[in-house]
């Protein structure tokens, strides 16, 4: 199935979790948001939420400064 990140398309297997695609990027454990298609997704509810084909997902990482 083919998920867009950030503006780049890729592909995952049919039941990819958030999860496996936090993974794959090799996000932080802390400073980081996720949304799927407009909504944003807890990190608690990483691991039983399944991205479906189509879907556009952005990351996005906090850091210092002003």
């Amino acid at each position: 199935m083919k998920i867009t990140i950030n503006n780049k398309q890729t592909e995952f297997p049919e039941g990819t979790t958030l999860r496996s695609v936090a993974d794959s990027c090799r996000l932080p454990e802390k400073g980081v948001a996720v949304a799927v298609n407009n909504e944003m997704i807890v990190r608690d509810e990483w691991d039983s939420h399944v991205v479906k084909d189509g879907d556009e997902i952005v990351i996005l990482k906090a850091f210092c400064g002003g």
